[in-house]
């Protein structure tokens, strides 16, 4: 740890970066920089193209930093510059610290995973000096909640600026494990080079001190925000922010004060001839392949060949076995007359299941109780419930973007129609009910109940990649990098990185002032699998979330666009779908992405109509398995008509004689706890007697669970738009004055 903390940004090691954060529209960023710049004996590099960033040498310190400002309102740029940063220099306001768009900017950076910081509160000298104690105080008491124990750095001289360089130098660094167990960098320069087809595509060269791990030239490289890419070769260029710029290597190393006067020369240590430390070798570079091509043909029926014709007779001839039978008894029906020992053996058998069964039932914590409160189901348009809302909420509250409101009222109301009655749909009365749910199941129980994780996949599912044991190949990975066995640029050198097949549109936005973040990809991180974040909805945003809605993650270093699927958090096998992302409970949330070793933080987002990204859940990557079940529940609901000791005839759960007899094996519940099954149809309209295992309420409702997989949506888009400067939204319909009929 020691040796850590000294190196970095020290002669052998990355120097010290620290991103300053302004987190409020009066905060004077420009003034913490120029006292910041003002230090004695200190040299200063102002960053080529970009306001705001230079880096400052200090040989008496035995220290170099790397200063950038991130942009005010750049939402990307600021959790960029968080994922490589050693330390945040958060810039507050005397008077009230942060305001709403700086709240909002802490809640994401919070989740995200936050290193090293420091607060420092420039200005503030205009007040008297009994007015500036109590706006001190006021200050750190708004502070505590978010920094507790965080110490407030003036910052109006000097020796204020020393002594806070002196803590961000001394002070321990937090580590984020998905950026401890990758390689990384920030540009610190960038070359572009049209390739030779198009001048669209090229070779980028950039150049930047590796953080993190050894950088192999063989791995894949993620840019963030804009793709995965493979390198052609490492160069090692002089470094532009040495200290001692006139010690070559080999020679005893001097600490003089003199050679400070010379470091400004430094240029003239760029002329020299550029090394190449490492080229790609093709047989061992990852491949960028993120989808399997699927076959059309594979599993194919075809007309089987004489040797299986014969293996097949062979294997009925060994499996032949003599019976007696009464006489005049078929081949068909002696095959399904038993002998007494077969029929021991069968009774084994099922003592053995029930067994299996009541250890599933002590070891998997029981979700029905409550998952008949909480469960939901996927929006389909004929299952939906017509309400009216009392005209009285809209006669002032519409005035301005009336149909936006009013989608917004129609979700609302959805959202607390699904709480008050979970999964009921309506029978149809146009469609047959055997037709219409004729892809649904019952089950006996939904928490013990066998479904097979292998049936019915989708097409997609012959797109993505599958571990055998995703837990073991992450272990035997992270095991590889905590012995250092990869070979490559280690951390602290400056090197150039030649980055294969690159848009022009990187460099565009590299001079424009965004940060360029390289990350590299471990093993199979490229490819596609299934996804599950375990997220909770964040406090700041109510606004209702339906499944399959698009939404913004920014996963661990990756940002993409995608349309999730929600489900409950549990331990057991299956797991239901929710429709809605609820404000309550930890849900899961499934899509299809690139794979990504946990530990990852993830943040999800909803844009606005307006391009701001809204905050809705944040939370962290979970797993990556493609054979967790996530099943859809559908509820039919009857009413009790006529009431007897132990039966009742039921109507309005079916509307005809047959649907009531395709249905006759799914078990029946009740609101208020009682089982029961269908005995049999009553009548051509659908009513039905049934025995209950006690007497009915006349009050209490009849419910029939059917049960469906379902599977996320292919809706995996690696570009997002950048978000505009966020501002507050003031929702025009609070959530209760929503009013049901």
């Amino acid at each position: 740890v020691l040796a850590e903390k000294r190196s970095l940004g020290s002669r052998d090691g990355p120097p010290h970066l620290v991103v300053l954060v302004p987190l409020h529209s009066r905060a004077a960023a420009h003034d913490a920089l120029r006292l910041l710049q003002s230090q004695d004996s200190a040299v200063v590099r102002v960053d080529e193209g970009r306001a705001g960033g230079f880096a400052l040498l200090c040989p008496r310190l035995k220290q170099r930093w790397r200063f950038v400002t991130a942009q005010a309102g750049d939402l990307h740029a600021v959790l960029d510059l968080a994922k490589v940063a050693d330390s945040l220099l958060f810039i507050l306001d005397p008077a009230d610290g942060w305001d709403s768009a700086g709240e909002h900017c802490l809640s994401c950076l919070f989740t995200q995973g936050l290193p090293s910081y420091a607060l420092a509160v420039p200005g503030g000298t205009d007040l008297p000096p009994k007015k500036r104690i109590d706006a001190r105080k006021k200050l750190a008491k708004a502070i505590e909640k978010r920094f507790p124990e965080a110490k407030l750095f003036p910052l109006n001289t000097e020796q204020e600026s020393l002594l806070l360089l002196r803590h961000l130098a001394t002070q321990k660094q937090r580590h984020l494990a998905f950026r401890d167990r990758r390689a990384h960098l920030l540009a610190y320069a960038a070359e572009f080079v049209p390739g030779r087809e198009s001048d669209l595509v090229g070779t980028l060269k950039v150049s930047g001190f590796v953080r993190g791990q050894t950088l192999n030239v063989n791995s894949l490289v993620h840019i963030v925000g804009h793709g995965d890419f493979q390198m052609s070769q490492v160069d090692a260029p002089p470094d532009p922010l040495t200290l001692n710029p006139r010690v070559v290597k080999g020679q005893k190393r001097s600490q003089d004060m003199e050679v400070q006067d010379d470091s400004v020369n430094g240029t003239d240590e760029m002329e020299e001839d550029v090394k190449v430390l490492m080229k790609a070798d093709p047989n061992k570079q990852e491949s960028l392949q993120s989808e399997v091509v699927p076959d059309p043909m594979e599993g194919e029926q075809t007309w089987p060949t004489e040797e299986e014709l014969q293996e097949a007779e062979a294997s009925l001839k060994a499996s032949r076995r003599v019976v007696k039978v009464p006489k005049g008894t078929s081949k068909y029906q002696a095959a399904w007359i038993v002998d007494d020992g077969e029929e021991g053996n069968q009774e084994d058998d099922d003592d053995e299941d029930d067994d299996i069964d009541d250890d599933m039932m002590e070891e998997a914590v029981s979700q029905e109780g409550e998952s008949s409160e909480e469960e939901e189901e996927e929006p389909a348009e004929e299952e939906c419930e017509t309400m009216t809302i009392s005209e009285c909420l809209r006669d002032d509250q519409y005035d301005e973007k009336v149909e936006e409101d009013e989608q917004m009222l129609e979700r609302y109301k959805q959202e607390r129609m699904d709480e008050m009655f979970p999964d009921e749909v309506d029978t149809p009365r146009d469609v047959p009910a055997r037709v219409r749910f004729q892809k649904y199941r019952g089950l006996k129980s939904f928490r013990t109940s066998p479904w097979d994780p292998k049936e019915n996949l989708p097409r997609d599912y012959a797109r993505i990649f599958q571990f055998q044991d995703f837990s073991r190949t992450r272990k035997h990975l992270f095991r590889q990098i905590e012995k250092e066995e990869t070979e490559g640029a280690s951390v602290g050198w400056y090197v150039t990185l030649h980055v294969c097949n690159v848009p022009v549109s990187v460099m565009e936005s590299f001079r424009e002032g965004k940060p360029l973040v390289l990350f590299s990809l471990l093993p199979h991180e490229q490819k596609m699998s299934v996804l599950n974040f375990l997220v909770r909805r964040h406090p700041s945003n109510s606004e209702p979330v339906r499944a399959k809605e698009e939404l913004i993650f920014h996963c661990g270093f990756r940002r993409f666009r995608a349309s999730p699927l929600f489900s409950q958090h549990t331990s057991a096998d299956k797991h239901k779908l929710e429709r809605f992302l609820r404000l309550d409970a930890a849900l899961v949330v499934t899509v299809y992405a690139p794979i990504t070793f946990p530990p990852a933080s993830v943040l999800l987002f909803k844009q606005r109509s307006n391009g701001m990204h809204d905050l809705i859940a944040t939370g962290s990557l979970l797993s990556v398995d493609p054979d967790r079940i996530v099943i859809k529940r559908l509820v039919l609901s009857g009413h009790p008509f006529k009431i007897f000791t132990k039966t009742a005839v039921v109507r309005y759960m079916f509307f005809n004689r047959e649907d009531v007899m395709w249905f006759k094996p799914v078990e029946l519940r009740t609101k208020w706890g009682r089982r029961g099954h269908i005995k049999e149809p009553l009548g051509t309209h659908g009513h039905m007697k049934c025995h209950f295992d006690g007497q009915l309420k006349s009050q209490d409702t009849v419910l029939l669970n059917l049960y469906k997989r379902v599977f996320p949506k292919w809706t995996y888009d690696p570009h997002v738009p950048e978000p505009v400067p966020w501002v507050r939204s003031e929702s025009a319909l609070p959530v209760q004055e929503v009013e049901m009929e």
